[in-house]
Order: C-alpha cells, then sequence, then structure tokens
C-alpha cells in the first residue's frame, strides 16, 4: 500500500500529524453512511475477486509489520487508542504486541525454511518465464522479423499485448462473470440474508396459505370430495379476509407481515379458483350424462344417487345456475331423445320383417292346421309352436317393444320416476338433504320457480304423448343390432304385395300370422298398455298442464283395443276355415272320436280367453286409478265377437262334414301332408294301419269317425264353450245355444243319412230281390224250415256293417244298427204290401223271416221298428183269410222250434249283435271286437 493511499484512507495531510483531525471525529453514522456508499460506489462485476484480493494485501501488511509506512499508522493509532493509559500499561501492550510479532516471525521463519526450495524451483521458473517472454518481445519489435501472424506476439511482454495479460485476459473475464452469476446471490451481503429471512418467517407464518392449492389438487385427483370442500371453503374464508384487510388499509401503506399475508392470499386464491373452476366444468358435464334414478326399491348409495351426489358438491362449492334445473332439463332431452330413437328404429326394424314376410309364398293349409293343433298344448309350453319362426320372431320384437316403452321396467317407469323426481324437487322433499353451500350462498337453488314448475309439468304431458303404444311395434335400441337390420339405402326390400288379405290393413299384424299366435300375443299387449296408461294417467301433471291428456291414454286404449279386435276376428274366422285341416285321423283319448274335437275345444277355447282378456283387459284393472282410463267394451265389439264365434262353430262343423265326404286323393294329399308337403297318403295309411283301428282312406270310416266327433261336440264341446262364452263376456246365448243345436242336429242327421244311404239302399234292393224270388214262397204243403237267404244276406251286410262301426266308432253301433233295423222293417212292410193274398206257406215263411231278423236284432230293437214290425204282421194278416188264420196259429209251436234251432245254427254267426256282457277290463272296443 502507498503513502497516497493511507493518506486518502484517513483523511490525513502528513503522515505524521501531531494530532488526530477533528473533521475525522465527526459522527460516526456518517462515516459509516459514507464508507457505505463508498463500498457501493466501489462494487463492480469483479468485486470478489478485488475483495480477496484487499484482504491478501492487508494480510500482507500486517505480515510485514515492521516496515516503515505503517509505523506512523501505528503511532497514530496508540495515541488515539491509549490516550488515558499510564506507562505500566503501555508496557504490558508493548510486551504483549512483540510477543505475537516474534510468534508470526517464527511462524513465518519456518515456513520459509520448509518450503524453502518451492521457493527456489518457483523463482527460476519465474525467471524462465521472464527471460523467455523478454526474448520474444525482442523479436517482436524486431523490424527484420516477419509482421504476419507471429505467435510470439500473443504473451510478449509489450504494450500491445498488455504485457502479455491479452491472452488470458478474456478467459478471466469469462470466469468473473460466471462466478458473479452462481456466487453471485450467496455472497449478496447480509441486505439479501435478512430479506431471505423475512421471506422464510412469513411463508412459514402463512403456511396454510401455500398448501391449500396443492391439497385441493391432491382431492381432486383422489376424488376426495368431501376434504375438497373443506378445503375450498378454507381458501374462500382466507380470500375473504384478505379482500377484508385490503378494503381495511385503503391507501395506507401495508405492514411486511401484512403485505405477504395479502401477496400469497392472492396468489393462492388464483390458483385454487382456477383448480375448481375447471373442476365445476367437469362435474356440470358429469351431471348433463348422469341418466339413472335411484328408485323406489334401491337404497341410497347406488350409482342410480349419482346426479344427487354431483348436485350437493356444485351447490357446495358455488354455482351460478341452478344445477337441479339443468339436471331436470339434461333428463327431460335424454328421454325424449330415447324414445324417439326407439320408435324410430322401430318403424324400420318392423317394416323389414313385414315386408319379408308378406313377400314370401303363403303357406299351405296344412301347414296353418300344424300350428293350430299346438292350441291343444298346455297354455306354458305352447310358445314357439303357435305360428311359424318369422312370425314367432317378429310378435316377439313387438311384445318385447311394447314392454319396453309400457312396463315399470322400461320407458314408462323412467317417466314415472322422472316426474316423481321433479314432484319431489318441486315440493322441497329432496332439497332438505341438499347443503346450503358457503355462508348459504347455494340456498336460493333450493327452490324452483313457478315458470320452471309449468315448464317441468308441460315437459311430462309431452313424454306421455310422445310414447308410442299400442301392439305395432319392434325392439329396443339397448338390444345387439341384428346383422338383418343393416340396410343398404340402394337395395331396400320391396314393398309389400297387395293381395286382398285382411291382415293388409293392420301394419302391426304379421303377414300369414293366425289367430292363436296372435291372441297370444295381444293380450299380453294389450294387458302392457292397459296398465301403462292406467300409470301414466295418475301422474297428476297430465291434470295440472294438459287436461286432454288423459282423454288421450283413454282413446289409445279404446282404439288398441277396437284394431285388435277388428284384425283378431278376421284371423279367426280365417283359421275357421283351415281348422278342417286339422283332422289327422288319429284316435284321441276318449277312443270313440279322434282328435279333432279336442282340438277344436282348444282352439276355441283359447281364442275366447284371450279374447276377453283383449277386451276387458283384465290383467290392468288393478292399477289404481285403471277403472277410468280402461272402460268396458263397446256394445259393438261384443256383438261382433258374439259374430264371429257362432259363425266359427258352423265353418267348423261344416269342415268336419266336408273332411268325412270328400274322398282322399293319393298324391299330393291336402289331408295327410305334413308341414313340409312330403308327406303322402300312403306314409299317414301306414302309421294309421299299425295301430289296426283306422282306415282314413275309407269315406265310411271318416264319416264314422266324424259322426262320432259330432256327438262329442254337441254333447260336450259345444256346451262348454257356450258356458265359457256366456262367463267370459256376460251374455246370454239363449237364442245362439238353440240355433247352434239345430245346425248341429241338422249337420249330423245329413252325415248319418250320407253314410247310412248305400246300406239302406242295399238292404233294400236284398230284401226286394229276396221277396220277388219265385222261390220265396214254399209249395203248397210244404212247411217252411228255416229262414230264406235274402235274411241271411241281410243279417250278413248288418255283420259287416257292425264291425266297421263298433271298430271304428263303437259308440254309434246302437245308432246305426237301430237305424238300420228300422229301414229293414220298412222295407219288408214295403215289400210285403206288393202281394195281394198269402197262403200258409207264404204267410209262415214271411213271419218266419220276420221273427228271424227281429229276434237275431233284437239288442237293436226301438220303438219305432217294433211298431213297423206290428204294421208288417197286420198286412200280412189283412191279406189271408179266416182258415189260414186259423191255420197259422196251430203252426206257431212249431214255428217257434224251427226259429229255436235257427238261433242255434247261427249263434256264433251273428254272436256279434248278442247283447255284450259287462266287461271287467278294457274298453267297449275291446268287448265290441271279441264279438
Amino acid at each position: 500500500m502507498d503513502e497516497r493511499s493511507i493518506l486518502e484512507f484517513y483523511r490525513l495531510q502528513t503522515l505524521y500529524p501531531t494530532e488526530w483531525p477533528q473533521e475525522n471525529n465527526s459522527d460516526a453514522s456518517d462515516s459509516e453512511d459514507e464508507a457505505k456508499k463508498k463500498l457501493q460506489r466501489r462494487k463492480s462485476r469483479y468485486q470478489a475477486l478485488e475483495r480477496t484480493t484487499t484482504r491478501r494485501s492487508m494480510i500482507g501488511a500486517d505480515s510485514s509489520g515492521k516496515g516503515g509506512e505503517a509505523a506512523p499508522l501505528f503511532k497514530r493509532t496508540s495515541r488515539t487508542m491509549h490516550a488515558n493509559a499510564d506507562s505500566q500499561m503501555l508496557l504490558d501492550g508493548l510486551n504483549v504486541l512483540t510477543r505475537s510479532i516474534d510468534e508470526k516471525s517464527a511462524s513465518l521463519k519456518e515456513l520459509v525454511e520448509t518450503n524453502f526450495e518451492r521457493f527456489v524451483k518457483a523463482k527460476a521458473t519465474i525467471d524462465n518465464v521472464y527471460k523467455e517472454m523478454n526474448f520474444r518481445a525482442s523479436g517482436v519489435n524486431n523490424p527484420l522479423a516477419s509482421p504476419v501472424h507471429d505467435p510470439r506476439k500473443k504473451n510478449a511482454l509489450i504494450k500491445e499485448s498488455e504485457y502479455g495479460v491479452l491472452g488470458i485476459k478474456a478467459p478471466l473475464l469469462d470466469v468473473t462473470a460466471k462466478a458473479e452469476d452462481v456466487w453471485g446471490p450467496a455472497l449478496g451481503g447480509r441486505e439479501r440474508e435478512e430479506h431471505l429471512k423475512t421471506i422464510s418467517a412469513n411463508i412459514a407464518k402463512f403456511k396454510e396459505y401455500t398448501e391449500l392449492s396443492s391439497s385441493i389438487a391432491e382431492s381432486i385427483k383422489g376424488k376426495d370430495y368431501d376434504n375438497l370442500v373443506e378445503e375450498y371453503n378454507k381458501a374462500r374464508k382466507i380470500a375473504d379476509e384478505a379482500k377484508a384487510l385490503a378494503k381495511r388499509l385503503g391507501s395506507t401503506p401495508p405492514t411486511d407481515p401484512e403485505l405477504y399475508q395479502l401477496i400469497l392470499a392472492c396468489r393462492m386464491w388464483h390458483d385454487v379458483d382456477e383448480q375448481i373452476q375447471t373442476f365445476k366444468r367437469d362435474v356440470w358435464r358429469s351431471l348433463t350424462s348422469v341418466q339413472t334414478v335411484a328408485r323406489s326399491d334401491n337404497m341410497p348409495g347406488h350409482p342410480e344417487d349419482r346426479h344427487m351426489e354431483l348436485i350437493s358438491l356444485l351447490l357446495e362449492l358455488g354455482v351460478d345456475d341452478n344445477p337441479i334445473w339443468l339436471w331436470l332439463l339434461s333428463r327431460y332431452d335424454f328421454l325424449k331423445g330415447k324414445i324417439q330413437a326407439t320408435a324410430d328404429r322401430a318403424k324400420v326394424e318392423i317394416e323389414i320383417l313385414r315386408r319379408r314376410l308378406a313377400s314370401a309364398e303363403k303357406p299351405s293349409p296344412q301347414i296353418i292346421a300344424s300350428y293350430l293343433r299346438a292350441g291343444r298344448q298346455p297354455a306354458h309350453s305352447r310358445g314357439s309352436n303357435l305360428d311359424s319362426g318369422d312370425i314367432i320372431e317378429l310378435w316377439e320384437k313387438m311384445l318385447t317393444f311394447v314392454s319396453t316403452m309400457l312396463s315399470r321396467q322400461g320407458l314408462l317407469g323412467e317417466i314415472i320416476d322422472f316426474w316423481q323426481t321433479v314432484r319431489d324437487f318441486v315440493s322441497g322433499t329432496t332439497q332438505q338433504s341438499l347443503p346450503v353451500g358457503y355462508n348459504g350462498e347455494s340456498k336460493q337453488f333450493h327452490r324452483l320457480s313457478s315458470e320452471g314448475t309449468i315448464s317441468l309439468e308441460k315437459a311430462v304431458v309431452e313424454l306421455v304423448d310422445i310414447t308410442p303404444a299400442g301392439p305395432a311395434t319392434p325392439l329396443s335400441p339397448n338390444g345387439p343390432r341384428d346383422p338383418r337390420f343393416n340396410l343398404d339405402p340402394n337395395n331396400l326390400p320391396p314393398p309389400s304385395p297387395k293381395r286382398g288379405e285382411a291382415w293388409e290393413k293392420f301394419a302391426f299384424w304379421p303377414p300369414w300370422s293366425n289367430s292363436l299366435s296372435g291372441v297370444h300375443y295381444l293380450s299380453k299387449m294389450l294387458a302392457l298398455i292397459g296398465a301403462g296408461a292406467a300409470e301414466l294417467a295418475a301422474i297428476k301433471a297430465l291434470g295440472n298442464a294438459d287436461g286432454a291428456a288423459v282423454e288421450r291414454l283413454k282413446a289409445l286404449v279404446g282404439i288398441a283395443r277396437e284394431r285388435s279386435v277388428t284384425a283378431l276376428c278376421a284371423a279367426w274366422n280365417k283359421d275357421a276355415e283351415n281348422i278342417k285341416f286339422v283332422e289327422d285321423w288319429q284316435r284321441g283319448e276318449a277312443g270313440d272320436v279322434t282328435r279333432m274335437p279336442s282340438s277344436f275345444a282348444a282352439f276355441e277355447g283359447s281364442l275366447l280367453a284371450g279374447m276377453q282378456k283383449i277386451l276387458y283387459i283384465s290383467e290392468a284393472m288393478s292399477k289404481p286409478g285403471a277403472e277410468y282410463i280402461v272402460l268396458p267394451p263397446q256394445a259393438k265389439l261384443l256383438q261382433m265377437v258374439r259374430s264371429q264365434y257362432v259363425t266359427t262353430l258352423y265353418k267348423a262343423l261344416s269342415g268336419m262334414v266336408e273332411n268325412a265326404e270328400r274322398s282322399l286323393k293319393q298324391a299330393d294329399d291336402e289331408w295327410t301332408t305334413d308341414i313340409d308337403g312330403t308327406l303322402a297318403t300312403s306314409a299317414l295309411m301306414a302309421s294309421v294301419a299299425s295301430k289296426g283301428t283306422l282306415d282314413a282312406s275309407d269315406r265310411n270310416v271318416r264319416m264314422l269317425l266324424t259322426l262320432s266327433n259330432l256327438q262329442a261336440v254337441r254333447a260336450s264341446v259345444v256346451p262348454a264353450l257356450n258356458a265359457q262364452f256366456e262367463n267370459a263376456f256376460s251374455v246370454k246365448l239363449t237364442d245362439e245355444s238353440k240355433t247352434i243345436r239345430d245346425v248341429l242336429g241338422q249337420i249330423d242327421a245329413r252325415l248319418f243319412q250320407t253314410y247310412t244311404r248305400p246300406a239302406v239302399d242295399n238292404l233294400k234292393s236284398i230284401i226286394k230281390e229276396g221277396i220277388a224270388d219265385s222261390d220265396w214262397s214254399p209249395a203248397p204243403g210244404v212247411r217252411p224250415t228255416e229262414a230264406k237267404p235274402y235274411v241271411y244276406e241281410v243279417l250278413l251286410s248288418l255283420v259287416l256293417i257292425h264291425s266297421q262301426v263298433s271298430t271304428t266308432a263303437p259308440s254309434l253301433t246302437t245308432q246305426v244298427l237301430s237305424f238300420l233295423l228300422e229301414q229293414i222293417s220298412r222295407e219288408l212292410l214295403e215289400t210285403y204290401r206288393l202281394r195281394p193274398k198269402y197262403t200258409l206257406q207264404a204267410l209262415m215263411q214271411a213271419t218266419l223271416d220276420v221273427e228271424f231278423i227281429a229276434q237275431t236284432l233284437s239288442q237293436y230293437t226301438t220303438d219305432r221298428a217294433s211298431e213297423l214290425q206290428g204294421q208288417i204282421y197286420q198286412e200280412l194278416d189283412g191279406r189271408t183269410d179266416d182258415t189260414t188264420r186259423a191255420k197259422l196259429q196251430s203252426e206257431l209251436p212249431e214255428m217257434r222250434s224251427v226259429l229255436k234251432k235257427l238261433r242255434e245254427a247261427s249263434k256264433m254267426e251273428f254272436a256279434c249283435f248278442r247283447k255284450p256282457k259287462r266287461p271287467q277290463q278294457g274298453d267297449r272296443r275291446d268287448t265290441a271286437a271279441s264279438g
């Protein structure tokens, strides 16, 4: 340090002042301020390096305390610091100072001695470098040297290279700048340290402010909404406190803690509000997408309560719009769209299936009959046997759709639940469990306005009106998409052809469907429609918003019922014409009849039961208020069903007679072809013959079975059906019952005459030819000993008839043989009348013939037959004289003996005519067959 620097530092005029200048004793604080200012002025980018250099120079100055340059300074310091000290104190201080100097000198001496060789080597290196640099400098200044790109110039000790420093100046500057950037903040001094301490203290004081943002973020991420609401309310409270503080300060400068409180609160609220707003947008989207409502039988906390959780969360966080209102509107839009989408898809799918069915070939009567036979199966096992697979598929689709739309588990349930939800929100019941939000700010959204209530009621009415109800629409869109309904717009199914069929007028009726499948599915669909309409009518909003809505529901039920009955009667009439094809000529359980009576009874019974369900929709009457929606059927519908029932009986009975009278074909037989049209008559004949009971190819067999069937129909089937009709529809079929009985009698008599006419004609021919024979009357004087051959021929014909009847329809045996006996007696009477007079032998022969026939067929004698036989004897008696009459009386014992012998002789031949004993086991067929 030179003398000038010392004088400037201590503000002295000379190095050896006699006293300390007074101006240097001014206020210490001013000196400190000036010193700070000088220090600040001296601060530069290389302050750290300068500070290091200063420290080293001071150490060097202190280490060389023996130098003369520091002596004036020590003297001045001693005069100032020890002005009042005595000599002893100065001596003591001198001794201490001397020992200290000696110790330091010893240390330096030891340091030099220990590192002497290093100092020598360093000195030699420095000298060599100095010489080299001087050598380079001399070369550079040599004018003979080449001035271009001299590498020695870089480190030469000349002015142009700043005496060798130019080469390292740039790296030093870079290092200095980097050191300043890295260590500058850490070496900024006490002021920066104090500033950091202040920041740290305030951050620690308002630690909760800094943690709220991250806590809220974690709550959102972890879906811990309870903690989210709690933390957000804390943030809002802190923000409110900061706002109150700023308002209270006004224009007054805040203290450091207040300033930090305001800054941290603002920063925290900015982060928290941004997170909450983003989260609330997500919650709003979730709320509008939640479209499930808790059913009454569900417990709280299920996923169906999701919308209440979201509404509560929004109310807790604070909203500008009413989440209740918004969710109800989104729910309404969802239901409306779902109903429309379902209906639109239904129209397409039903039309596709209808067109495909209508374009198919009309099923044959045999195929239709195979499905009509399903009526005799138990109701629970009929299922898909009622009609073809394609038709059943369409019925099932329509039933499923109606169920989806109008059952409590379908859209109807969702509409009713929506109304109940609206009602509970309007009444405020649901809001009792909802939060009021921060400082009660969300309580305003707990009530719906009167305008909003009216709008919601109108929305419910609109949902009821657009709900497509009726027996004509297909599957719900929730099911898997059938690939058959993936339409190509350029290749649409052709329109349904017009063939004049009754079902073409009804879009809900599957083409070629029979009445059994129709009544089965329509009764189910009408039950759903009636119950659904009754439940919809119970919605109070319909009466509040639109009184005509209830009337529209009544009309809906009435129209659906009327169209169903009309379509069903048309199909019923068509099936009555085809019921004759149900006859398969196989015995039923009763044995004397085929399966036709039971099939017909089951067919008619199923239709009557289903029609009763359709007309009265009884399954829907259990719903509250159903009696106001499902009204009693109109009289015209009852009359339509009544007339159709009677017409069906006529057509069915006529078909049965037609079955008996029509001759069977031997190829492509319309009576015997199976469902696929491949079973020929021979196959049926083989199956029948295997039982050994029926031969449907025989016209007489068919007529006998038909007669037996008609007897069963007249005796049990029709009375049971009439009773079922009267009980089902609460009417009396007095006139119809009489008409049906008369018709049945006429049909039975006509068919009986048709069956017996060939036999009667044959018997008449035999009798006429036999009596007209010239050998019929015995020669005079010859007593007749046996009946004439024609008598045996007549009885043998009856044996064949008895065999056929008893094995085919045992219950008709007595009726047929009694009738034939009457016809035989009548023909005998008419033939005997042709002779004007009878001799004794002729009279005895006639009496023997008549009595042999009468006694052989005594089991089948009727009053009419006895009457005719009496008339025969009267005619014979009138055509003889008294003498002959008297002789005849004397011949009677002998004639009785002859008759007895004839009976004994023919006992086995005509055993079938004997009255059978009471059977111990088996049935009448077994007894008759044994004869």
